[in-house]
């Protein structure tokens, strides 16, 4: 058996192709980084906005399961308030807001290695009744 952070790193295979990678998760709590590549370059030449999604979509993850039951996402919102760049280090942060049994709340954010604010994101899970098992978050 994995833990959650070893799963999650190589299970998520979209996250994975992309470069997103997550670097803590605490319960209740996650955080995942990746460097803006060429091929993550929109036609504006720019950070595209699904791979911010992406980035925080794997934070939510990681938080919403780090309870130990099987939780999925059913809905997100994302804004997208500055670019990212080529050669940016996108660090995004998942924190659980509120810890329902069947449908927990969470506000995400993605940022740039110097702390500008990039995208806020929040999301609604659904929590199956399913264990989610792991040997540990990290």
């Amino acid at each position: 058996m994995t833990t959650l952070i070893e799963r999650l790193n190589n299970d998520d295979r979209f996250a994975k192709l992309i470069g997103a990678h997550l670097t803590e998760i605490r319960e209740g709590y996650a955080r995942a980084e990746l460097t803006v590549m060429e091929h993550h370059l929109n036609g504006a030449g720019v950070c595209q906005g699904g791979v911010m999604f992406t980035l925080a979509d794997l934070t939510f993850a990681a938080m919403a399961n780090s309870h130990g039951i099987l939780t999925v996402g059913i809905s997100n919102n994302i804004t997208f308030i500055k670019a990212g760049m080529l050669g940016d280090t996108l660090i995004a942060e998942c924190t659980e807001q509120v810890n329902h049994q069947k449908l927990p709340y969470c506000d995400m954010t993605v940022k740039n290695q110097k702390g500008d604010i990039l995208a806020m994101m929040t999301g609604l899970a659904y929590r199956l009744k399913k264990d989610f098992p792991y040997e540990g978050l990290m």
